[in-house]
């Protein structure tokens, strides 16, 4: 083991629920204090934070730290948060992230009524969300790094990307480019491993069984439950955990842990997580289709909505030039 995260410290954002929730519980069962960044928490997250508060009998802390993640203004104050409570910051992870919500999305443009996203707003919350805070948090987490080396401990950021970034969707396109954009950034940063002990990874889930898909009718229709395979959460986070504490990862994980082949892990790592794990290469990958965990039978159904939608007289035309 290359780095141990007990009695380290960690921010995430988006650790309400779903993947980054898991990753924090993880983190916090193997001794490392974890600043919480979300809107808020859901009942599942807020009995973690309760086992894990000032009162309980661990040693190590959870603080839940209310946070808008495209304010810049909440996204320095969650290190500065970090920093009173736990001295230092060792793992960050700007988790936080959606999928294509009609009310900001590239099918559903600004002014249109689905969309929260305003027509003169000059920006989009899905691309603030998914690509502006991450790439803001990272600026911050690598900052804060490099003012406090006095422990020479190596500092990780890790991000959570997609197959989607890999693939084309007809059906997401904005959402697509975030996670494009996030693996480029992570590959773009892979020289602060070796230059000043900071690693920036990035996971990317096929299809994960979270409140990101069950709690949207939208997109469970896309999920035939006879032929696609979910991916957990839990599962996802244990790769997370792997991208930094180790210097390796096996090609499969579940109930068969070890087994495979062995991936180095260094900065500007990806890997794809299905039902297996692999590396994603930067030239030449052979993309993630076909793997069990990482198909939607019937993105069709969600296609013939945007063909639909286009159809229709005017669809994007500025008001006032239909």
């Amino acid at each position: 083991m290359a780095f141990s995260v007990k009695g380290k410290s960690a921010i995430v954002t988006g650790a309400g629920s779903g993947i980054n929730l898991c990753f924090a519980k993880l983190l916090l069962e193997n001794g490392c204090n974890v600043l919480i960044a979300d809107l808020a928490l859901r009942p599942e997250a807020q009995e973690v934070a309760n086992n894990y508060s000032g009162q309980s009998d661990t040693p190590n802390r959870a603080v839940f730290q209310k946070t808008d993640v495209i304010d810049w203004e909440q996204l320095e104050r969650m290190f500065e948060v970090a920093v009173r409570e736990f001295g230092d910051v060792d793992i960050v992870c700007p988790g936080a992230g959606i999928y294509e919500p009609h009310w900001s999305n590239f099918w559903r443009p600004p002014g249109t009524p689905e969309s929260r996203d305003p027509r003169d707003g000059g920006r989009y919350a899905l691309l603030d969300i998914n690509l502006t805070h991450p790439i803001r948090t990272t600026q911050l987490a690598i900052s804060h790094f490099l003012r406090n080396q006095s422990s020479k401990r190596p500092k990780h950021i890790i991000h959570i990307s997609s197959i989607a970034g890999q693939s084309p969707a007809l059906a997401a396109p904005i959402y697509v480019a975030t996670k494009h954009a996030i693996n480029g950034l992570v590959r773009s940063l892979a020289k602060l491993d070796s230059k000043f002990g900071i690693r920036v990874t990035a996971v990317a889930p096929g299809v994960i069984k979270t409140p990101l898909w069950t709690d949207h009718p939208e997109k469970l229709k896309m999920v035939d439950e006879r032929a696609d395979e979910w991916v957990t959460p839990e599962e996802v986070a244990a790769v997370m955990l792997a991208l930094i504490q180790q210097d390796s990862v096996s090609e499969i994980i579940g109930d068969k842990p070890g087994q495979g082949t062995q991936f180095p892990v260094q900065g500007g790592t990806i890997l794809e997580v299905s039902k297996r794990v692999r590396t994603v290469s930067p030239f030449n990958d052979p993309g993630p289709a076909g793997r069990p965990g990482n198909t939607v039978s019937d993105m069709n159904k969600v296609e013939d909505e945007v063909y639909d939608l286009l159809s229709k007289e005017g669809w994007g035309a500025p008001k006032g030039k239909l």
